[in-house]
């Protein structure tokens, strides 16, 4: 059975800077940016302490390449997102965004392909239909998780909470038939 390589460790120490205890010298953020792209895994300790703070320089990493002009994140998705916290809806977020991000990524898999052979025409077209296609399903998904949103989200005086349970069930059954969906097309197909 093959065992996976143990992550790469990087200490971080009180001067703020970066060691890589893998190739035995300093490292940027931008060095671990690289990193990550390159599917390398790594943990980030504390080097006094040897608390894990992975989370935090990754989240770092992000605001830095924000800062630069990328803009990845949506600001709309960055105020829900940041509304999460603390929201009984919480726990469930994780595990959302794992699942959403997953199916992302095995899409642009296909897409890719799909762009190298394309014969003409507007191969980014259908890429940008697709961004359309996941950031609605990120939104109604966000509606989803918090209904008690103020404002549209709120179900009106005259509904019951039977038909507001049902509105959620069926949303449930939209998003489980969406992924299935993506699921399909993101399955190369033989021919």
């Amino acid at each position: 059975m093959s065992k996976e390589p143990e992550p790469i460790t990087i200490k971080k120490y009180a001067n703020r800077r970066l060691y890589n205890t893998g190739t035995s010298t300093y490292v940027t953020l931008e060095d671990l940016a690289v990193m990550v792209k390159n599917g390398e895994e790594f943990v980030v300790v504390d080097a006094k302490s040897g608390e894990d703070i992975t989370r935090s320089v990754l989240t770092q990493i992000i605001f830095e390449q924000e800062g630069k002009g990328t803009n990845l994140l949506p600001i709309t998705f960055l105020r829900q997102l940041i509304r999460f916290y603390g929201d009984s809806m919480q726990a469930l977020v994780p595990s959302y965004l794992d699942m959403s991000i997953a199916s992302l990524t095995r899409e642009q898999a296909r897409l890719r392909s799909q762009m190298g052979t394309a014969f003409g025409g507007a191969p980014f077209a259908s890429m940008e239909e697709q961004v359309r296609a996941n950031m609605a399903m990120f939104e109604k998904a966000f509606r989803v998780f918090s209904p008690f949103q103020a404002g549209a989200n709120q179900p009106a005086a005259s509904e019951s909470p039977a038909e507001t349970g049902s509105e959620i069930d069926d949303l449930k059954k939209e998003i489980a038939a969406m992924k299935d969906k993506i699921d399909k097309l993101a399955t190369p197909s033989k021919g």
